[in-house]
């Protein structure tokens, strides 16, 4: 969803913002604001009419769908910050070793270093998303294990307790792992609260944590606290990112790589 072109009246403009919080699963006040073109003022206005007719939830900052059933549209993550996610994918990649075993978990800024992986020598991968295995399996020589567990149809991934008592059976060597949120004070956050213990488990599964990020996810917070900050190894994102945040980022101890 681009920024608007010129204001939008009411309905239309209670429409847009309804479609975004339930395709990203969340939005910010100043998010939204910038998307629709008009004042923050006017969106917490929004925000709170919506609310009152059951259409949504207020939470800090911002907005969240009434259930947790409402699952983020991949079709329009997929193509926001497309050249962004690129960059990031492509420097994430060189970062794995050869002969090395790698977790990497689903979303759309992961899957963004999976083009790049075909190069890496006796290369295994663990997933819980099966889109991840879809777009590796074309690659002959890289090793996939799939982590089972209840499938999320919406995204294609597999969580549960199957899914983290799959873990202890492998040494894996780092953790890819894409966020809606990170803050250096709130840490790693998330929107869909039955995926948390399942998130929890993966990234922290692996001595090395990557988190891939764009810039939009440094400004904002989802419900879901998923890891602290002192969890994170390295961060990249990309070149549109905001400097103080990624100051307070490296003085959390956090690894920031920006491309």
């Amino acid at each position: 969803m681009s920024p608007a072109t010129e204001p939008l009246l009411g309905p239309k403009r209670q429409r847009e913002l309804l479609n975004y919080v339930r395709a990203y699963g969340m939005g910010s006040v100043n998010e939204l604001s910038r998307v629709l073109g008009v004042s923050t003022s006017t969106v917490r206005r929004d925000l709170n009419e919506l609310q009152s007719r059951g259409l949504l939830e207020r939470v800090h900052g911002g907005a969240a769908p009434v259930s947790e059933d409402v699952e983020p549209i991949r079709p329009l993550r997929e193509v926001a910050f497309a050249d962004e996610k690129r960059r990031i994918g492509h420097a994430a990649a060189a970062h794995v070793a050869d002969h090395s075993t790698v977790l990497i978990l689903g979303g759309t800024t992961t899957e963004a270093m999976l083009p790049f992986l075909g190069s890496v020598r006796g290369l295994t991968v663990l997933t819980n998303s099966l889109m991840v295995v879809n777009r590796l399996s074309q690659y002959s020589d890289i090793d996939l294990i799939v982590l089972g567990g209840l499938l999320r149809r919406q995204e294609m991934s597999l969580l549960g307790h199957l899914t983290i008592a799959g873990l202890d059976e492998f040494g894996i060597d780092q953790v890819f792992s894409g966020a809606y949120g990170v803050d250096a004070r709130m840490g790693v956050t998330g929107t869909n609260l039955s995926e948390t213990q399942t998130d929890r488990a993966l990234a922290s599964s692996a001595a090395e944590l990557i988190l891939l990020a764009d810039h939009s996810q440094l400004a904002q917070r989802g419900p879901a606290r998923l890891v602290p900050i002192s969890a994170v190894d390295r961060l990249i994102t990309d070149d549109g990112a905001d400097r103080d945040a990624l100051a307070d980022l490296r003085e959390a101890g956090v690894e920031v790589e920006t491309c």
